[in-house]
């Protein structure tokens, strides 16, 4: 077996790879016969071919050949029959494509088929009858049927043999086409008295390895005279037809005459083609020699017919011409759309000039009706590019962006040039898969929001919301609360956030009075990879709840001693006796305060300002007033519900401090008792004895002092009268306390509670009484003495004497 192997590769602008490559076989070899390396004819490795998925891609629906990616070589997939496939056409070849992937390549492949002396010569009848006059003139010619060969080249037929050749030998004519007339002349006179019948064996012979041949029996029967034999009027007739004309359609006509008389002028008209076919689409009438169309002329598988015709005249003389039937084509075939390759997805990011899809276009027509024009719709991201032999490859010529459009579905249209217009379609979808380009969008750009305090830890305050324009995993959102602090603390041991559905928890119990207000950070982070992520600043507002009763800052309350107010019995209408100051930490109207007089020893005595707390004297103060007066003032905030708080104060109607101690000695003295006795009791014996020594020491050392006392307050005219301080000062009458005060208190040495004080920076005229004193009153000064300093304050402690 002879191979030939032809290679041609150039490049294309298109991104692939176009080659081309032949072969030559002989037909009819065995199936799996090794047509060629096509691995390494077009230069590639054998992996190429199985990593882009090789394969054959043939216009016709017959393949006959098949590729073998494991090895790299071309087998014959179907016996090839060259005179089946091609006729009498020369050459021979089957053409298609080896299509690759990622990258897209493509490589045109031609095997030329080549004919072996496979087919023997053939006569369309095995037995040919002649009637022959015996005048026949000698070197006249009878024309005989040629036989077939389907075989081409040097396979075809060559030569004839006629045996006998006693009256006649054979003739060979060369016609237009390169066919080859076969005539018989007579060379000897037939004598019909001597043989009446003549046998005459034709032979056909090819030119093939080894020769093969063919055999027609041609019977001669020896006529009276008949001398002359029709003529055609012309050797060569030429005619045209349109593709696809109706049956009945005449072709052309021919014409013959015979010169002889009689019934031996009379002519008969035959077709001689025998095996192309010719007799079941053309007919002649065997009396006029019109031509008729009795089948069906298709342009593109056949371009002219050649009809052999014969006139024959009663006497069996006969004359040949032939008539050439020119085919015209017309537009009757679609353009045929096929998809060599074909991407179903393609990625949002993918580059300029991608190649989507090659398709191959293919119209049988010929001329202006075989050329194509194909286009797509307009206003899509894709373009359609033309490349030599009718391939077409869709290629992307703008961004694509999976959020405006995730599919399309691109039509195909191809249209031929004819008249009038033939198209075909095809529609292509195409998925676009998304790529992680969009990042989680918060709904605002900043978030408030609201939880009142004392709440449940784990409470849902709020939600934020973030969506992601991209797809699947790429848009799937996760929260993530970013790290920070408030006021030195994490922010995370405040507030956690839902990771899937952005849902903000608190993680503890919120204190309005503690903290107000705080910001934190949401990071809004999709699921791509890289992922993208956003940020969104909450503000979150703690509302005030009335969770803390108001304060009472003065009087202050003790638990041993007893605090007293002073009005002197000359006080007027509105005389100040005191204020009671309160404070609410809570804010806006939880801490707005009320005052009201719950219970007094004499109501018609004092009232007290329902907003600034004072207490106020409502009527002149008589002597029939008792000295002791006791005060109890609620004080209450406006929450709903309100807290309230409630304070006792104790006033004196007097005049002297001698009056108020005597009248105060029998206010009630709380005691607290322990259980545990024994404790008490051993106590109890070292504290007496300590204070058996100190008792002596502190009694003369009050008796001194309360006598230096006594003596410096009667003598002085001064009345004794409570003392506010410069600082002292009611702000918008809304009960705030002051800037500063200073308190103190003493407590009796069996209280067991330490002392307590409440630094400030002024003093004021304070009586502290203990209801179980029985000591004198001691007056202490400042640095300067209070004869020098009249209005310097005054401060009166009672202190308790064991």
């Amino acid at each position: 077996m002879t191979r030939q192997v032809t290679l041609f590769i150039f490049v294309l602008s298109l991104g692939f790879v176009l080659g081309q490559v032949s072969y030559s076989i002989p037909e009819e070899m065995a199936k799996g016969s090794l047509i060629g390396n096509i691995a390494h004819d077009l230069g590639l490795p054998i992996k190429r071919l199985t990593s882009g998925k090789a394969r054959i891609f043939t216009r016709d629906s017959d393949e006959y050949v098949e590729l073998n990616r494991e090895r790299g070589v071309l087998l014959v997939k179907e016996r090839i029959d060259r005179e089946a496939l091609c006729k009498q056409t020369t050459p021979c070849a089957l053409h298609f494509q080896i299509i690759l992937e990622n990258p897209i390549e493509f490589y045109s492949v031609a095997v030329q088929i080549e004919d072996i002396n496979d087919n023997v010569p053939t006569f369309e009848k095995g037995e040919v009858k002649f009637k022959i006059s015996e005048s026949a003139n000698i070197g006249a010619t009878f024309a005989l049927e040629r036989a077939a060969d389907l075989d081409v080249g040097i396979n075809d037929l060559k030569s004839y043999t006629l045996k006998p050749t006693d009256n006649f030998a054979l003739k060979l004519n060369n016609k237009v086409g390169g066919n080859k007339n076969v005539e018989m002349v007579l060379i000897k006179a037939l004598d019909r008295e001597k043989q009446e019948q003549i046998n005459l064996v034709l032979t056909a012979v090819d030119g093939g390895e080894p020769q093969m041949s063919g055999t027609m029996l041609i019977v001669i029967t020896v006529l009276d005279i008949n001398d002359n034999a029709p003529v055609f009027t012309q050797q060569i007739y030429k005619a045209s037809i349109t593709e696809n004309s109706p049956a009945g359609t005449i072709v052309s006509a021919v014409t013959a005459s015979d010169a002889d008389y009689g019934s031996n002028s009379k002519i008969r008209y035959s077709i001689r083609n025998t095996l192309d076919g010719v007799r079941k689409i053309f007919e002649v009438n065997a009396k006029n020699g019109e031509v008729t169309l009795i089948g069906n002329t298709d342009f593109e598988e056949s371009r002219n017919y050649e009809i052999d015709l014969q006139a024959t005249d009663e006497g069996g003389l006969t004359d040949s011409c032939k008539l050439i039937v020119d085919v015209q084509d017309t537009n009757d075939n679609s353009p045929e759309i096929k998809i060599m390759s074909q991407s179903t997805v393609l990625t949002e990011d993918s580059k300029l000039s991608t190649v989507v899809t090659v398709i191959s276009i293919d119209d049988k027509d010929s001329g202006q009706n075989g050329d194509v024009k194909c286009f797509i719709s307009d206003n899509i991201p894709f373009a359609l590019t033309s490349s030599n032999n009718n391939f077409y490859s869709l290629i992307t010529d703008s961004e694509l962006d999976r959020e405006l459009a995730s599919e399309y579905s691109i039509t195909v249209t191809c249209s031929d040039e004819g008249v009038p217009s033939l198209s075909s379609s095809v529609t292509l979808t195409l998925q676009i898969s998304d790529v992680n380009d969009n990042a989680p969008v918060f709904e605002r750009s900043s978030y408030e929001a609201y939880i009142v305090e004392n709440n449940t830890p784990g409470l849902s305050i709020f939600i934020v919301k973030a969506t992601d324009a991209d797809w699947n995993q790429n848009a799937r959102v996760s929260y993530i609360l970013e790290d920070s602090s408030v006021n030195g603390v994490p922010v995370s041991s405040y507030v956690s956030v839902s990771a899937d559905s952005g849902v903000i928890h608190a993680v503890r119990s919120f204190d309005y009075e503690q903290i107000k207000d705080f910001q934190f950070c949401i990071k809004a982070q999709d699921g791509g990879s890289p992922p993208l992520s956003s940020n969104v600043t909450v503000k979150m507002l703690i509302q005030d709840q009335n969770d803390n009763p108001p304060q009472v800052l003065y009087p202050v309350q003790t638990g041993g001693s007893v605090v007293a107010e002073m009005v002197p019995r000359s006080a007027d209408v509105g005389y100040l006796v005191t204020k009671v100051v309160a404070v609410d930490v809570d804010s806006g109207q939880n801490a707005w305060l009320s005052y009201k007089l719950q219970k007094a020893t004499d109501r018609a005595l004092f009232e007290v300002g329902s907003q600034n707390g004072e207490i106020r004297t409502i009527r002149q103060v008589t002597d029939k007033d008792a000295v002791k007066q006791r005060l109890t003032v609620i004080v209450e905030d406006n929450g709903q519900p309100s807290r309230s708080a409630t304070v006792i104060v104790n006033v004196a109607v007097a005049d002297s401090f001698p009056e108020v101690l005597s009248e105060f000695t029998d206010f009630p003295h709380d005691k607290e008792y322990n259980d545990n006795l024994t404790f008490y009791l051993v106590l109890a014996l070292a504290v007496v004895s300590f204070l058996f020594i100190t008792c002596l020491v502190v009694i003369i050392s009050v008796k001194i002092y309360r006598w230096r006392q006594s003596r410096i307050l009667y003598h002085s005219n001064l009345p004794v009268i409570p003392y506010y301080p410069p600082r002292y000062s009611d702000t918008l009458g809304t009960g705030t306390l002051p800037h500063v005060y200073n308190y103190e208190v003493c407590r009796t040495t069996d209280s067991r509670k330490s002392d307590n004080k409440f630094g400030g920076a002024g003093g004021q005229n304070v009586l502290i009484m203990d209801p179980s004193s029985t000591g004198t009153m001691q007056r202490i000064q400042s640095e300067k003495s209070i004869l020098d300093e009249p209005d310097s304050p005054v401060e009166v402690r009672i202190l308790q004497i064991s």
